[in-house]
Parts: C-alpha cells; sequence; structure tokens
C-alpha cells in the first residue's frame, strides 16, 4: 500500500512561520530560527513535501534546512499563491488561511513545479552581494534625487556621494575575486563579456544563475527572468501581450539595461533600429533586445563559445513583448 504523501505549506514571515500540513484547519507555529525549525523538521518524516513563498530572504533559512533533513522543498511565486486564492473566491487573508492556500496548491500542483535547489556557499554570497550592490546604487540615486533642485550651495554632500562610490567599488571588486577563485565561474563570465551590452554586473549575475540552475533551453530561462510574453486574446479579439514579470526582478531590470546598452552599440543600433521600424516604442524594443541577448548567453554558457553578433542581426523572428 502506498504510503500517503504530506504536503506541508508554510507562511514565513521574520519572526515565526505558520505551518498547515494537507490543508488542516488548524496550523501550528514555530519560531523562524535554526534551532526551533530543526526541533520541528525532526518530528516530520521524510520525504514530506514542503513548500513556502519567496520572501527575500526571510524564507532561506527554512528552505535550507528543509532540504538537509531531506524533504522536497518548494519555493513559490507570491503572484501564483495570489491567483489561486482568488481562483478559489477566498476571502479572508491570515497567516493561517495563507498557510492552508499553499498546502494545498502544493498538492494540486507538485507534478507541475520544479523543487527547490540550494546554492552553494560561493552563489549564495555572489547573490548576496549582487543585490545589495544594487539596492546601494537605488539608494544613491535616491539620495541625489533628495538634494536635486534644494538650494544646498553652502551645504558639502561630495562626502556622502564618495563613500557610496568606494563602498560600492569595494563590493564590485569582491564580486570579482569571488567569481575569480572558481573555473567555471571566471571562464562563464569572460564569455558572457563579450555579448554586446552586457557588462560585469550582469553576466555576474547570469554566471551566478546559469551555474546553479540547469535550465533545459533558451525560453525556460526567459520565463524565469518574468521576461516571456503572455497573450491575452478572446475568439478573433487579441489583447495586448504582457510581460509574466514572475522572475527575480533584479535580474529583468539588468537584461533591461543590458538591451538598452546594446542599443546604443554600433554592432547592434541596426537591429534596435529596425525595432523601432517596425513600430515598436523605444521600452518594447529594450525589452525585445535584452530578451534576445538572454537567448545569446544561454548559448554562450551552454556552448562555451564566444558571442557572434551576426547570429541577432537577421530582421526576422520579432515579436511583441
Amino acid at each position: 500500500m502506498q504510503e500517503e504523501r504530506l504536503f506541508i505549506g508554510v507562511d514565513v514571515s521574520k519572526a515565526e512561520l505558520v505551518i498547515s500540513f494537507n490543508d488542516e484547519l488548524r496550523p501550528r507555529s514555530v519560531a523562524n530560527d535554526a534551532s526551533s525549525i530543526a526541533a520541528w523538521l525532526q518530528q516530520v518524516p521524510t520525504g514530506s513535501f514542503i513548500a513556502m513563498e519567496s520572501t527575500g530572504r526571510y524564507h532561506g533559512l527554512l528552505a535550507q534546512l528543509a532540504h538537509q533533513a531531506g524533504m522536497r522543498v518548494y519555493v513559490l511565486n507570491a503572484r501564483d499563491v495570489h491567483f489561486y486564492a482568488q481562483a478559489l473566491g477566498t476571502r479572508a487573508k491570515t497567516d493561517g488561511v495563507d498557510a492552508r492556500l499553499i498546502a494545498r496548491y502544493l498538492a494540486q500542483h507538485h507534478e507541475q513545479l520544479h523543487p527547490w535547489q540550494p546554492a552553494s556557499a560561493l552563489q549564495q554570497r555572489l547573490q548576496d552581494l549582487l543585490t545589495r550592490r544594487a539596492q546601494l546604487a537605488t539608494q544613491r540615486s535616491a539620495v541625489r534625487q533628495v538634494v536635486t533642485g534644494v538650494n544646498a550651495s553652502d551645504i558639502d554632500v561630495s562626502g556622502l556621494y564618495q563613500a557610496f562610490d568606494a563602498l560600492l567599488k569595494a563590493m564590485d571588486a569582491k564580486v570579482q575575486q569571488l567569481i575569480a577563485s572558481d573555473e567555471q565561474l571566471a571562464a562563464g563570465c569572460q564569455r558572457l563579456r563579450t555579448i554586446t551590452g552586457i557588462g560585469p554586473q550582469t553576466s555576474a549575475l547570469l554566471a551566478t544563475l546559469l551555474s546553479r540552475l540547469d535550465f533545459a533551453n533558451a525560453d525556460a530561462l526567459i520565463a524565469y527572468c518574468g521576461l516571456d510574453p503572455r497573450p491575452h486574446d478572446s475568439g478573433t479579439r487579441h489583447g495586448r501581450r504582457r510581460l509574466s514579470k514572475r522572475g527575480p526582478a533584479l535580474l529583468r531590470r539588468q537584461v533591461y539595461l543590458a538591451g538598452f546598452a546594446a542599443s546604443r552599440s554600433n554592432v547592434l543600433k541596426p537591429l534596435y533600429l529596425a525595432l523601432r521600424a517596425k513600430g515598436f516604442a523605444t521600452t518594447q524594443a529594450f525589452i525585445i533586445l535584452g530578451r534576445k541577448l538572454l537567448r545569446a548567453a544561454f548559448a554562450v554558457w551552454k556552448r562555451a563559445q564566444s558571442f557572434d553578433p551576426a547570429r541577432l542581426l537577421p530582421q526576422n523572428g520579432l515579436q511583441k513583448p
């Protein structure tokens, strides 16, 4: 007789985990710290299915410990769970309700989901540094906006900008040092940098991602980044396509910036102009170009070859975002 599978949904917050077993009506809770999670996991059968929403850094400890304990771990996109709740007509929203929804979603969809895989210590350090660097750069821009237009001629803010720049430079140096310590990452980053429009930040992000996850094809990579266009058609009506935006926002932003940079290059500017001539708006053209660069990045990584811009220059196959 086949043993019944145990599906566990967990609503994660900074301080606690609210847990539902097989859509049970009475969730339980444990503190979100290593000792409490480890003690709870000892009571859970090995091989159980456990899911949680991606919550920045708060879900990471649970995912890591559950994986080490032999669970099948799934980190869900919060948007998927939200739309699932809407489809069920769920009205209330509490931590317990969310945990039950996650358990129910996991039970129904686990065969279509990809189990979470832990990053190596190097990959995790790189991801953390790159994320924090992006946040720091955003804060630097925010500070500049705050003082713009303010009469501060007698206030010296240059030291603040210098401090920001020094910290960004130090983080960049550390990222490059970590990449250089791994032969696969170093070689992969070097090849990715041959792609027009892809610089140090984007190549580091892509190398960290591609060294961790084995995407089946370029379409899977594009979908992971949330840059896949979703149709909105009904009968003879063809609605406007929109990006799914399901993946990491930082990576999506970097790919967009890569498309922007490529549009200014001598090599790929003709492709950008061709997109504009077909009626695509500026932002759409940047996204389409960025998506093409992402496909090139997948090929460069898989084939261990440098970038050949001639592969992007044909004018056919252009799609709306």
